[in-house]
């Protein structure tokens, strides 16, 4: 008589067959995410293959927001990736789907975004919330739609990633407060300082070689300023603390320049939907904004919100109006790129280095969300306006320079954090007049508290 196998023993074979099997099958033995991994996929630039509007850019599936989405074009195939920032060892792959799902789809990784390697993939995908215990290793990870579960697109909430390695990022934290937001800023008032033919940016060190432009901010300012000649230097800005320089084409009537009067408006917003992401300008970032060469279609479509020129009841003219009423002014606002390279300060170009936000974030180029700035200059000028110019040309040859020049990076950071971060309307010193109870960034002598 046959001795009777172990139960125990009988189970342990049954479990090593069915290893075996699924060996044989080529199907990869997948272990649950450690405890060790961690989220490292939020906030990280994204891009996909397609999106259906402004507001469902890839960026949405990656903020940490279960109220944003991204959604692609109603097609097949699909693509939605992160960009992790460096290698990483992928443990877990969490999908959150809309309404519209993918059927088919794969979830895969890649060292350099070109080359991809499979670590899951199903045809009877279902939607809902998936949790996927993958292994596999790459900067980059991406969901890889080949057929949809409905008639629209592929649509996610969060598509989040967890694992090891990459590249640390430390998200600034999203505010707790429960107040409505409206606004995302707050203001540098600085008065004019001088007219000169110069240009520290396009023609360092060549005094003469622009045409004339009108400054504000740092009362140092000439063709051969700097970093440090900045920092040196003093400011007509409200906050002592902002050294930077400001600078744009002067205004003409006929042959006689008319200079602003007062302090100028320049705010210091958030470009992207996160305005929580904002961070400071690293110090001796420069760029420019617009072309004195542009034509009235650039100036007018530009990537960024354009409000152009404003006097009286005219508002969004793409040139200086021929006439505004008597006693008006004549108003210009154009905003800048808000989405820096995380590396140069500078670019040849001037502009390179600096991107508009796609779809309300920032592009895997241009990861790092800084303050996006809007000149709003007012020149008193009014009346018969037909020989009116810039020192540049037309109305919409309208450009701006900035030299980042606060001399201390705290009180920037405080002002971003308070203010853009903090979803508030601020004044030079991080107070919200409509909002009292959130206190100010700043004490009344523009020190941190």
């Amino acid at each position: 008589m046959r001795p009777s196998r172990s139960p125990v023993r009988f189970r342990l074979g049954l479990v090593a067959a069915a290893i075996t099997a699924l060996v044989a099958a080529g199907l990869a033995i997948i272990s649950p995410a450690s405890a060790a991994d961690g989220l490292i996929s939020q906030s990280r630039p994204a891009t996909a293959s397609s999106s259906e509007g402004g507001g469902y850019g890839a960026g949405a599936a990656f903020d940490g927001n279960n109220g944003t989405r991204w959604s692609s074009a109603a097609a097949d195939p699909q693509w939605l990736q992160v960009d992790l920032g460096g290698t990483a060892t992928i443990s877990q792959v969490v999908l959150n789907w809309e309404g519209a799902y993918g059927r088919s789809f794969k979830i895969q990784t890649s060292a350099d975004g070109s080359s991809w390697t499979d670590v899951h993939s199903t045809t009877t995908g279902t939607g809902g919330t998936q949790t996927l215990n993958v292994s596999g290793s790459g900067r980059y990870v991406r969901m890889y739609g080949t057929a949809r579960g409905t008639g629209y697109g592929y649509s996610l909430w969060e598509f989040k990633v967890y694992g090891t390695g990459g590249s640390p990022v430390t998200p600034r934290p999203k505010p707790t407060f429960t107040d409505e937001v409206t606004h995302h800023e707050f203001q540098a008032n600085c008065s004019p300082t001088a007219n000169r033919p110069d240009d520290p940016i396009i023609y360092p060190g060549l005094p003469g070689a622009s045409h004339m432009h009108t400054f504000v901010g740092n009362r140092t300012t000439n063709a051969s300023s700097t970093q440090s000649s900045l920092l040196g230097g003093a400011t007509s800005c409200t906050n002592p603390h902002d050294r930077s320089a400001y600078w744009f084409p002067s205004f003409y009537k006929g042959t006689q320049l008319i200079e602003p009067t007062g302090n100028q408006v320049i705010y210091y917003k958030s470009g992207i939907l996160n305005y929580w992401e904002v961070q400071p300008f690293p110090q001796g970032l420069r760029f420019v904004v617009g072309s004195p060469t542009a034509t009235l279609a650039e100036f007018r479509d530009s990537p960024g919100a354009v409000e152009g020129f404003e006097c009286g009841d005219i508002s969004k003219s793409w040139d200086i109006p021929t006439s505004c009423v008597a006693g008006s002014q004549v108003n210009v606002r154009y905003q800048a790129p808000s989405c820096w390279d995380g590396v140069n300060l500078d670019s040849a170009n001037h502009k390179s280095h600096m991107s508009y936000p796609v779809g309300g974030y920032c592009p895997p180029s241009h990861p790092v969300a800084v303050p996006m700035l809007e000149f709003k200059i007012a020149f008193p000028a009014s009346g018969d306006l037909s020989q009116a110019r810039l020192a540049s040309g037309r109305g919409y040859t309208w450009h701006y320079d900035f030299f980042n020049a606060w001399d201390n990076p705290a009180i920037l950071d405080a002002l971003v954090t308070h203010c853009i971060n903090g979803g508030l309307q601020c004044n030079p010193r991080g107070y919200d007049l409509y909002k009292p109870h959130r206190g100010a960034a700043l004490t009344e002598n523009f020190e941190l508290p």
